[in-house]
């Protein structure tokens, strides 16, 4: 975890080797907006998004550029199960310097509401 990088320290928010060839401003300002891309990305059936929702479990930036996501689902027989890493996958592409994007669906650990930030529990009425 690169620890110039306080946003990594939440637990699904994208991890970066602390040697990272990548200058630390830009890792900076591409973390910050592959955050904010996912965030654009929702379940059509929940008001809130994937983020939020705790369905990203890793995001990893290499040295080329090159992000890999792991992510899950809220149910694994969810109706856009197919379609969602594709949505994620061109949201993300379209962050500046992004060289590309592999989204993999993993179903381990199970997703749980324990995983929802704040922010979703509170648009979800769940207190």
């Amino acid at each position: 975890m690169n620890a110039a990088n306080p946003i990594n320290e939440a637990p699904n928010a994208p991890q970066v080797s602390p040697s990272s060839a990548i200058p630390p401003d830009e890792l900076d300002r591409m973390t910050d907006d592959i955050i904010a891309a996912l965030k654009t990305v929702y379940d059509p059936e929940i008001p809130s998004d994937i983020y939020e929702l705790g369905l990203i479990y890793r995001v990893d930036i290499d040295d080329d550029r090159n992000v890999a996501i792991d992510m899950t689902l809220t149910a694994p027989g969810c109706p856009v199960a197919g379609e969602m890493p594709g949505w994620v996958e061109n949201a993300v592409a379209a962050v500046q310097g992004v060289q590309s994007v592999k989204v993999s669906m993993v179903f381990d650990p199970p997703w749980d509401q324990s995983r929802m930030s704040d922010e979703a529990r509170v648009a979800l009425d769940m207190w």
